[in-house]
């Protein structure tokens, strides 16, 4: 399994209809995800708070090539909503998750400093 990123580039003045424009965007496009085999999951969306034009779209996957088929399926589809709401095509990024462990305590040690 793998994390897609995508980050989408809204135009300036579009900026404060990230939710309605992402909407647009999923209704689009989500359907044939949904129906890949690929899907494991629904994404999250997420609007910068220092950039409010740049929205981050994360989701699970089952491989990169399988994304990559269905991301390449999505481009003519995607045409005119880009030329409509976005400064520029959206960026894709593949990720894996790094097994780190959290489980353990990260509280104050006996000397009041932060645990490791």
């Amino acid at each position: 399994m793998i994390t897609v990123v995508e980050t989408w580039f809204l135009k300036e003045e579009l900026a404060d209809q990230a939710l309605k424009i992402m909407q647009e965007m999923d209704d689009i496009v989500g359907p044939a995800g949904h129906d890949d085999p690929g899907w494991i999951a629904h994404g999250q969306f997420l609007q910068s708070e220092d950039d409010p034009t740049r929205v981050i779209m994360m989701y699970p996957w089952r491989s990169r090539s399988s994304h990559e088929q269905v991301a390449a399926a999505e481009e003519p589809g995607l045409r005119q909503f880009c030329a409509d709401y976005c400064a520029r095509p959206r960026r894709i990024e593949y990720f894996t998750e790094l097994p780190v462990e959290v489980e353990h305590d990260h509280g104050p040690t006996d000397d009041g400093e932060p645990g490791h």
